[in-house]
């Protein structure tokens, strides 16, 4: 399984958020905290988006493979 540029920079994006998040926390700042919030629940969703993508990706190579074969073995069938 590969990975593709919205798994990695949506993680970046949400560990970049947490760290944030936990300054904003830890110097009473609500507005950093929330701003922290929000990163890292974007980029929580460009990584699951990333993750789906990759799997469709995964699914159609297999599926392409599979085409490939079964063609492959019709023709020693037929042949």
């Amino acid at each position: 399984m590969g990975i593709n540029k919205d798994q990695v920079e949506g993680r970046v994006k949400e560990a970049a958020g947490k760290v944030q998040e936990s300054a904003g926390k830890a110097v009473g700042s609500g507005t950093q905290q929330a701003k922290g919030m929000a990163k890292k629940v974007g980029g929580a969703a460009q990584a699951a988006y990333g993750d789906v993508k990759e799997d469709i990706n995964e699914q159609a190579k297999d599926s392409h493979k599979e085409a490939k074969d079964s063609h492959k073995d019709d023709r020693h069938e037929h042949g």
